[in-house]
């Protein structure tokens, strides 16, 4: 945007110099054509007067002897020329009469005096050509004619015009300079507001817009991005806080309440066991809804600190405690088996836990589930780590994908299958909070194909023990701008 408001001034500031500066260079081309045409008008005159007595005497020495001096002193071409166009008397030999020279002759002849008519600009390098009238016994008898260059007056105007651009530079420049730090100053706030509305985007709620300088307006509009910030993170803390409570709160009538229905199975009979079974398993199954529900809140709310974790090792604990699971589905390990990353503490864990768990439940038995751990790669906001599970079971259609890490989200052929429906959801918050992303895809040529991104950490694991927590971050400070996808 700086560099548009500058464009923007430079373009302004070039129009403003143009409209002064071009009619000025068109009056210093004018006046001095006007100041040699005078000069020449006048000397065209004296020789005319010059001319009368000599005609009338018949003594042309000494008029001969003066324009021959004056075109020996100023290089201008003078001659006199009777009524039928002859050349009676020249400064010079050989001289001879264009085109506009007779017809300037031709308007004497008729009694007209000559005009400056044609503006002498620098690429004009016609001569400038006066005409005088000399009249004998009250009728004109011949016509005093001076050619000159415009050598000096092009000159003159070149110098001027380069006069007038060096200043229109020196213009631009001195108001280009002042330009940069006004600009600066005007857009200070907008920088400030874009970068706390970057920071708010990440999840930290502490950002603030600095209001201390800047023109009014935006002074204004900080203040009021401010309170409406104040304002939006009030209510969604008190949302968190509400779920959290009201979570915690039902814990235990929860399990108290599976206390008292186990406690009926000596008490009840043969026909009603079932009904008490499934009884236990609802009980069971929101109390398992409920810890859903506390830990995609803790992980929405942040406030976890940021540690260096090596997801390769992460990743292959978790295949090998799932390597021999009831359910047929067999689960693999690909892939780096180190590779440092920043993210909230247990993140990873919890992130690998509900995609495999996810993966086994759903891919049916006889499948196989591959979680494979890249090697830190670039990306346009810094080096990345990847993670993948993939299986090969059935998939997910292309309109069911953008939906599944919605929270409590089903599809319609999973109805059945036991789970919460926020699993998905709690690893996309996890690896938002750790400044990364997740992305479900296809798998090919069937399956589901989830891939998580995850800051590299700028230590490697044998040199910071995984686990441990990097200085001065949280999870609030985590970039999120990166995106869920690289590679």
């Amino acid at each position: 945007m700086l560099r548009r408001m500058l464009v923007l001034y430079a373009s302004l500031l070039l129009l403003v110099l143009a409209a002064l500066e071009v009619p000025l260079a068109i009056a210093f081309a004018a006046r001095g054509t006007q100041s040699l045409f005078i000069d020449q008008l006048n000397d065209t005159a004296r020789f005319a007067s010059l001319t009368e007595p000599a005609l009338r005497t018949g003594e042309m020495v000494t008029l001969r002897a003066e324009l021959t001096r004056y075109d020996d002193l100023y290089g201008i071409a003078t001659a006199v020329i009777d009524r039928n166009g002859t050349v009676v008397l020249a400064s010079r030999g050989g001289l001879v009469l264009g085109g506009d020279a007779r017809l300037r002759v031709r308007d004497a002849l008729s009694g007209e005096r000559s005009d400056s008519k044609e503006v002498v600009w620098p690429w004009r390098h016609a001569p400038m050509i006066v005409a005088e009238p000399v009249g004998l016994g009250g009728r004109v008898v011949a016509a005093v004619i001076t050619i000159s260059p415009t050598t000096d007056v092009r000159d003159r105007t070149l110098t001027r015009w380069g006069e007038l651009a060096a200043a229109g530079l020196v213009a631009l420049l001195v108001f280009g300079l002042a330009a940069v730090p006004l600009t600066r100053w005007v857009l200070r706030p907008v920088r400030r507001l874009d970068e706390a509305t970057g920071e708010l985007s990440a999840g930290q709620w502490q950002a603030r817009v600095a209001v201390t300088t800047g023109p009014a307006e935006l002074r204004r509009l900080g203040e009021h991005f401010n309170a409406m910030v104040t304002a939006v993170g009030q209510v969604l803390e008190q949302q968190r806080s509400f779920v959290s409570y009201a979570g915690h709160q039902m814990r235990n009538p929860l399990a108290a309440l599976r206390l008292r229905v186990e406690n009926l199975a000596p008490h009840m009979p043969p026909d009603g066991e079932d009904d008490l079974a499934l009884a236990v398993d609802e009980v069971a199954r929101l109390g398992r809804i409920l810890d859903g529900i506390l830990a995609l809140a803790r992980a929405e709310g942040g406030g976890s600190g940021i540690a260096v974790v090596d997801c390769g090792r992460v990743a292959r604990e978790r295949v090998d405690a799932l390597r021999h699971n009831p359910s047929g589905v067999r689960v693999r390990h690909r892939g780096a088996r180190h590779a440092a990353v920043l993210a909230v503490q247990d993140g990873v864990g919890q992130i690998l836990d509900a995609l495999v768990d996810n993966a086994v439940k759903f891919a049916g038995r006889g499948a196989t589930v591959t979680v494979s751990v890249s090697r830190p790669f670039e990306a346009p906001d810094g080096p990345l780590v990847a993670i993948d599970v993939v299986d090969d079971g059935p998939g997910l259609p292309g309109r069911d994908l953008a939906n599944a890490a919605q929270r409590f989200w089903r599809g319609p052929e999973h109805q059945n299958i036991d789970g919460t429906g926020l699993g998905l959801s709690i690893a996309t918050a996890l690896a938002e909070a750790s400044g990364g992303g997740l992305e479900l895809r296809p798998a090919r040529p069937h399956g589901l194909h989830a891939r998580v991104v995850l800051p590299a950490a700028p230590v490697s694991p044998d040199a910071w023990p995984p686990g441990s927590t990097a200085p001065r971050r949280d999870a609030a400070a985590a970039d999120t701008s990166r995106p869920p996808t690289a590679g």
